[in-house]
């Protein structure tokens, strides 16, 4: 649910881990994206339509925005006054509680990353020959005007214009492409309501591999001369690794997943909503590659389908998409999920324990504890409430909250009226408090 209340922006935003973004007087519901590109030069050209809700009265709202300047504002229809600094586009129009209004801007500029001291340079970022757009957590206003809060979930068109040598991947599904004189314009729709964190595009001279089979269509994006061979034994296999998940979890949220290789190395995989994005350096067929493919493909139910709803729940994504790596891991014949339980609670009993699960702080978010330490907690869940009860009551948490956002509390709630059992103990010692607790391991 969108939280209602007072304007809640007032230069802090909607979310304290990442102050100055998001608005919460206001919802959008659908983002219309008419952008062109230029590879050669970094130009972007937008017209940005949002319809949005008003979800208290306000005197003016706040769009993100970095880095592209609006030359046009328009509020259905009419243009108004607004000012834009520090990456905030202060938007001059009354709203009332629960009326609907469109928003329309129009806007260019060279577009790069949103940087942060504590959370490092996201969004917008130029390859050697393309572009990539990794936006968690913040890097969604480098190439588009939005509310950017993980809890105001929209669904999307966007058409991308480029030349036409060019492949243009998305979050959505692909209507399909048009080409003008020196440019291609390619549609895609995103249907299942989206985070702004999670809205990507990737540009690069890339061809398809299908070499997944699934029950929705599995492509591969590779680099001009890759062959399906160098994807054996790593991408090769992520049509097994959906099927395996969707029989733990439920049908696979969306209609098709794409893998993004870059020809540049990239140090870590991005996340996005039905796609994921890799450096050349993972096509590898050894566990450490391996791993990040499941790990990536996990979040398409958790993190992606379902969604924190503020930021200090973030272990509710990558505790289940590290927990999924095991679950695979045991699956492929490579470990058992025990084995990794035992290894990583011995790694992270040698580590500092100043880490609280529930809120890690913003420093902490995208620690390597929070991931293995949430993995723990999950086994933990599996160990109390047994196989049956842990993973019927996973399917049917996904299930009624896909499209949406949730918390610990609503997960917790869920799994006690789901298993019969009282968890208020073991969320007390591995969410709630510091000191890592016993190994989880079969009664």
């Amino acid at each position: 649910m969108r939280e209602h209340g007072a304007h809640a922006h007032d230069g802090d935003g909607a979310d304290p881990y990442v102050p100055g973004h998001g608005d919460r007087s206001f919802g959008v519901e659908h983002y219309d994206l008419e952008l062109v590109y230029k590879v050669d030069t970094n130009r972007l050209e937008g017209e940005a339509t949002l319809h949005c809700r008003a979800l208290a009265e306000a005197d003016s709202i706040h769009l993100d925005l970095y880095g592209l300047s609006a030359q046009k504002v328009q509020v259905d229809g009419r243009a108004v006054k607004t000012t834009h600094r520090s990456g905030t586009l202060t938007v001059r129009t009354p709203i009332a509680a629960d009326q609907k209004f469109v928003l329309r801007v129009k806007y260019s500029g060279t577009p790069r990353p949103v940087p942060s001291r504590v959370l490092g340079a996201t969004g917008w970022e130029e390859l050697t020959d393309g572009v990539i757009v990794s936006a968690q957590p913040h890097g969604a206003p480098s190439w588009f005007p939005c509310n950017d809060r993980p809890d105001d979930k929209a669904t999307y068109t966007l058409r991308l214009g480029a030349p036409p040598d060019y492949w243009v991947a998305a979050a959505g599904e692909l209507e399909g492409t048009r080409r003008r004189s020196a440019v291609t314009t390619w549609t895609y729709q995103q249907r299942v309501p989206m985070a702004t964190y999670l809205a990507t595009v990737q540009i690069g001279r890339y061809s398809p591999v299908d070499i997944a089979r699934a029950d929705v269509p599995v492509r591969t994006l590779v680099p001009l001369g890759t062959t399906p061979d160098d994807l054996l034994g790593s991408f090769a296999r992520q049509g097994e690794m959906l099927t395996f998940f969707a029989e733990l979890f439920g049908p696979y949220p969306f209609a098709s997943y794409t893998a993004v290789i870059t020809e540049d190395d990239l140090e870590i995989p991005l996340e996005s909503q039905g796609l994921s994005t890799f450096g050349a350096n993972l096509v590898d067929t050894d566990w450490e590659s391996v791993r990040l493919i499941a790990h990536e493909l996990s979040h398409q139910w958790f993190g992606n389908a379902v969604t924190l709803s503020a930021w200090k729940d973030i272990w509710l994504h990558e505790g289940f998409a590290c927990y999924c790596e095991w679950l695979w891991a045991e699956r492929s014949g490579v470990s058992s999920v025990q084995a990794e339980v035992e290894k990583h609670h011995a790694l992270l009993a040698e580590l500092p324990q100043d880490l609280l699960l529930t809120d890690p702080g913003p420093e902490l978010m995208f620690d390597d504890r929070v991931y293995k330490r949430g993995a723990l907690t999950v086994h933990a869940l599996r160990m109390r409430v047994g196989d049956g009860a842990f993973f019927a009551l996973l399917r049917s948490f996904l299930t009624e909250h896909t499209g949406g956002n949730v918390t610990t509390a609503m997960l917790l709630e869920h799994a006690e009226r789901e298993s019969g059992q009282e968890l208020g103990d073991l969320a007390g010692a591995w969410l709630e408090s510091l000191p890592l607790p016993e190994c989880p391991r079969p009664a």
